[in-house]
């Protein structure tokens, strides 16, 4: 088969099934049914069913990968969108981004460390709070796996939908601009989409946050692994 058509025909699978998903989430709202995970699940099982190999599928899919970089460069446009109430209140936003990143790394390596992972392992869950594209490159460089380090990034997104909601509760935190943080950090992309669901200044708070905490795991992610794994 022409490659070409190979990749559309990969895409349209990927783009279809990403859309299917995504309307069963909005009618039934369950934490466990947020589109990039369902996706991923059926578009495995599509492959395995008719054999396809993850080379074939990769044809197209390495299209969609490469649009993860711009899409990590269109993040600018909240944190412009919001500038004023970053201002405003720059040190509490800041200092949440920080303290949730790091605290974000740690406890996955160490969690890690303590069951036994290896250090292939341990350099693809370091950026697991982080968004995607940027965890797959600091997985990268640290001598990790970069689609597994999207395999913990994914999880650790999905724990975030789940214990965030229930934890603001049990913690009274219940303004925009610390609920939007708490998610926006822990639980990236997954966590804004789950914002939007709390009213835009939560979700336009998760994205500034997520995207600040992308721009940080940056810098220190890959000083965090030369001192992890020397």
């Amino acid at each position: 088969m022409n490659e070409w058509v190979l990749a559309m025909l990969m895409i349209g699978l990927t783009v279809m099934m990403y859309f299917i998903m995504n309307a069963v989430y909005v009618r039934l709202r369950s934490p466990f049914l947020v589109p990039i995970l369902t996706t991923t699940i059926m578009v495995i099982v599509i492959l395995t069913t008719f054999n396809v190999p993850y080379d074939t599928y990769m044809v197209g899919g390495k299209w969609i990968d490469a649009l993860l970089g711009p899409a990590i460069v269109s993040l600018c446009i909240p944190l412009y969108k919001q500038r004023d109430i970053i201002k405003r209140h720059l040190f509490p936003i800041i200092s949440g981004v920080v303290v949730g990143g790091i605290v974000g790394m740690v406890t996955g390596v160490v969690a890690a460390r303590l069951v036994g992972f290896s250090n292939e392992l341990l350099a693809s869950i370091l950026p697991k709070s982080i968004t995607s594209p940027i965890a797959m490159q600091i997985a990268d460089e640290l001598g990790g796996i970069p689609s597994l380090a999207t395999v913990f990034v994914i999880i650790a997104g999905l724990a975030g939908i789940l214990i965030g909601p229930p934890l603001n509760k049990w913690l009274k935190i219940d303004t925009p601009l610390g609920q939007g943080i708490g998610l926006g950090v822990g639980a990236h992309a997954i966590g804004t989409s789950k914002a939007l669901e709390y009213g835009e200044q939560t979700a336009s708070m998760s994205s500034v946050a997520m995207t600040l905490s992308a721009i940080i795991g940056a810098l220190i992610g890959p000083l965090f692994g030369i001192w992890l794994f020397p």
